[in-house]
């Protein structure tokens, strides 16, 4: 065995084993095994706490997070009111500035254990400056998480001037994958032509596809059909995502049906957003009140690849949010009603690795020969993080810890005495979460 960088002990793993140690060397994993005999420059004892792969976010904004108040707050709390705050913000906008936000967003990922995103950049700007100052942050945060771009026509391909121009400069520069947003063209003709012509683009270049799709309300907008053909049509098939799919919500069930299945045989990645979904869709209701996401219950029941995105953090959209990924899944648990046992790890594998395979990630993994990327938290499984949402207490990246948080430790001052609360039932009921044991 090569001289090791790197030993986990005593870690639990997500598919369900125990007792493990990983070792990590030349930034790999080379051994997944109980009592492992070795030393290396590092050991951290997990104390029968989860080791999981990083989690994965499968859609952001980079080019406007944290921009929230630029140039006023969105008092209405809606879509439509946070386009045109952003189509106010954009023309002041600098390389710099939006190379600042995004970097301190990577920052707050990273402590959240988060080593993979899929930001979505607009191109609808004859400047381009958020193409260049991505492409710029990508390279910086290389080393640390990686980033992969969207080309996204955010006020439509065909609807504002110059935007297959602008979709192909963005492309020649760098930008990983072909994005669109149909249901933004002004009639569905033109949604479904932009489309055709986006996936035909990324099929010549040999690139994936990612669009916003159907993100509304309207049972009639049905563009993720034409995605799916077209993923179809091009030999796309398991390099497409389509992403909010909030329509569905509101379809008769017959033809969700029909369309959950051609998803299925398309091999199309679903990309839910529940945090933004949930308060951006359904705003036209009084009672009964949709729910605002897509069927992800169905979706994943059929084969679908199911993962989810945070979309926005403290933007024109959304107001709030620290880029945890946990809070997205939980989320996604509660609003999908994916409460029954064998459902609840899924919402933890929308974020982990239904992720990884949205952005097609290689060495994603806890196996041997795996880049050594993952994540020790303070709770005993899938489910226990889901529910407690806890500290990231180790974040490695290629074997080298680049991020730490202390134990979540609360005491109580009572009759007396000190009594320590963790949160886990202490019952003889869940052995799991007595082995992930509190460090005094």
């Amino acid at each position: 065995m090569p001289t090791l960088e790197l030993i986990v002990r005593n870690a639990n793993l997500p598919d369900g084993r125990s007792g493990l140690d990983l070792a990590v060397a030349e930034s790999k994993i080379v051994a997944v095994e109980p009592a492992l005999d070795a030393v290396a420059a590092r050991e951290i004892d997990a104390t029968g706490c989860l080791v999981t792969p990083p989690f994965v976010e499968s859609h952001f904004h980079l080019d406007s997070t944290l921009s929230l108040g630029q140039p006023r707050m969105n008092e209405s709390g809606t879509l439509l009111e946070g386009i045109q705050l952003w189509s106010e913000l954009k023309p002041s906008l600098t390389v710099e500035s939006v190379k600042a936000r995004a970097r301190e967003l990577c920052h707050w990922a990273i402590a959240r254990g988060t080593l993979a995103i899929r930001s979505h950049v607009d191109v609808c700007d004859e400047r381009l400056v958020g193409v260049q100052a991505l492409l710029e942050l990508r390279e910086q945060m290389a080393p640390y998480l990686d980033i992969q771009l969207v080309a996204f026509p955010q006020d439509g391909y065909f609807r504002f001037p110059n935007a297959p121009l602008l979709v192909r400069r963005a492309l020649d520069m760098g930008v990983d994958v072909v994005g669109g947003i149909p249901h933004f063209e002004r009639t569905m003709e033109e949604g479904a032509a932009s489309v055709r012509e986006l996936c035909r683009l990324a099929a010549e270049r040999g690139l994936w596809v990612d669009m916003h799709c159907d993100e509304t309300d309207d049972p009639l907008s049905r563009h993720v059909e034409t995605l799916a053909n077209e993923a179809l049509r091009l030999g796309l098939e398991g390099r497409v995502a389509g992403s909010h799919l909030t329509s569905m919500h509101s379809m008769d069930n017959y033809y969700a049906g029909k369309l959950v299945a051609l998803l299925a045989e398309a091999e199309l990645s679903a990309v839910p957003n529940p945090l933004i979904n949930i308060v951006l869709q359904g705003r036209h209701d009084t009672y009964p009140k949709r729910r605002g996401m897509t069927r992800v219950k169905e979706l994943m029941a059929a084969g679908v690849n199911v993962s989810f995105g945070h979309d926005c953090v403290m933007d024109p959209w959304y107001s709030l949010g620290t880029h945890d990924m946990l809070e997205v899944a939980s989320m996604g648990l509660h609003v999908a009603q994916m409460t029954a046992l064998d459902e609840m790890p899924g919402m933890f594998d929308a974020v982990t690795v239904n992720g990884a395979k949205t952005l097609g990630l290689e060495g994603y993994g806890l196996e041997v020969g795996c880049n050594a990327d993952f994540v020790v938290l303070q709770a005993a499984d899938k489910i226990e993080a889901l529910r407690l949402r806890p500290p990231r207490l180790f974040v490695v990246r290629r074997g080298q810890v680049i991020a730490e948080s202390e134990r979540s430790r609360s005491s109580l001052h009572l009759d007396g005495r000190e009594h320590e609360v963790s949160f886990r039932p202490r019952s003889a009921a869940f052995p799991l979460a007595a082995r992930c044991r509190e460090r005094a």
